[in-house]
């Protein structure tokens, strides 16, 4: 059963919220797994793995991810810079792995050519977004990153890599419910 809020005055008291508990709970709902890159000052390229894409607006062409404040690599994505959301294919888990990690080359190795404002583009995704940051929003322990879509690929050759209770999974179609 779940707990309900309680009402005092018209204000919501929180019960303590736990945060593990909490995240366990946010993992509930499936993502699809991104590569956010970037370049930085010194035209090192960046790039981070993020489950917190959204889209936002059709008109104009707007999405969302989020950053945590304590990232190191938070400075690389100023108020006024590019990035390309990549959306992972479910081949592509050891790549998501590779990027989540900190420290090492992220890239070596990897076919990738460069996109608007020298962004670095991954090969192989299901989908594919150049972006110009539009806002960046105070978000409690992260930044919620909005930006302008400036180009956009998808491919249909692949299924999306999904996370899901702290695991990988795959995307099963099913005949649509009647």
């Amino acid at each position: 059963m779940l707990d309900k809020p309680v009402m005092d005055t018209g204000m919501m008291i929180q019960p303590e919220i736990d945060p593990r508990e909490f995240r366990s709970a946010l993992g509930k709902f499936p993502t699809g797994v991104t590569i956010i890159t970037t370049k930085n000052d010194n035209d090192e390229y960046i790039g981070i793995t993020a489950s917190s894409f959204n889209s936002v607006s059709l008109n104009p062409p707007l999405i969302l991810w989020s950053i945590d404040k304590n990232a190191r690599s938070l400075s690389s994505f100023p108020n006024d810079g590019h990035y390309a959301v990549h959306v992972l294919n479910e081949q592509q888990q050891e790549l998501s792995n590779t990027f989540a990690r900190q420290g090492a080359d992220k890239f070596s190795g990897l076919e990738v050519t460069e996109g608007i404002a020298g962004v670095p583009l991954l090969a192989g995704v299901c989908g594919r977004f150049q972006c110009k940051c539009e806002h960046q929003y105070d978000g409690g322990d992260h930044i919620i990153m909005v930006g302008r879509v400036l180009n956009y690929e998808t491919c249909d050759n692949h299924k999306p890599l999904v996370f899901h209770s702290g695991n990988y999974a795959r995307v099963t179609y099913c005949s649509p419910l009647k």
